[in-house]
């Protein structure tokens, strides 16, 4: 009876240990999971931030990038003016100007169709402006003499970053 006991006794600690150690165990896991829960939680933050950066990053870099181009176009509109006033032939008056792009509109008065042609060829032999294609000629009478209002649209011709032309 005494060992039936004893072995009872031996039998019921053993349970009571390994329940112990198990539950020990288990308390550890639990530990273990809070931690990695919270370190995720905070991963998540620098994740949401590091986004946030690159984002902004992006948005920088855009913005050198047209930085850069508006610095190396910069010349371009010097050449631009300093082209046209250099072909514009005697008895031209231009009277306005819009460019989109690579295209130029040249809006003016002449003293004769005639004046619009040289014109034209002028613009065609010159090095910063191309490709002159005429939208409209009206000659009209005005005073003692005639006009010719007229309208032309050109090419500027553009300089890559490397310094060699491209035709825009």
């Amino acid at each position: 009876m005494v060992s039936m006991a004893g072995s009872l006794v031996a039998g019921l600690l053993v349970v009571a240990l390994t329940n112990l150690a198990y539950s020990q165990m288990i308390g550890h896991q639990h530990e273990r999971n809070n931690r990695l829960e919270t370190e995720i939680v905070e991963l998540e933050k620098s994740i949401t931030e590091i986004d946030g950066l690159e984002r902004q990053k992006e948005r920088l870099l855009a913005r050198m990038e047209i930085i850069e181009q508006l610095q190396r176009s910069r010349p371009e509109i010097v050449h631009l003016f300093d082209e046209v006033t250099r072909q514009l032939p005697e008895g031209v008056y231009l009277t306005g100007m819009k460019q989109t792009g690579a295209t130029v509109e040249v809006q003016g008065v002449a003293q004769s169709s005639t004046r619009v042609s040289a014109l034209m060829r002028q613009i065609d032999s010159s090095t910063w402006l191309t490709d002159p294609d005429v939208v409209k000629v009206e000659t009209t009478e005005q005073g003692p003499g005639r006009k010719a209002e007229f309208v032309v649209n050109l090419k500027q011709v553009r300089t890559d970053s490397d310094g060699t032309e491209d035709e825009g």
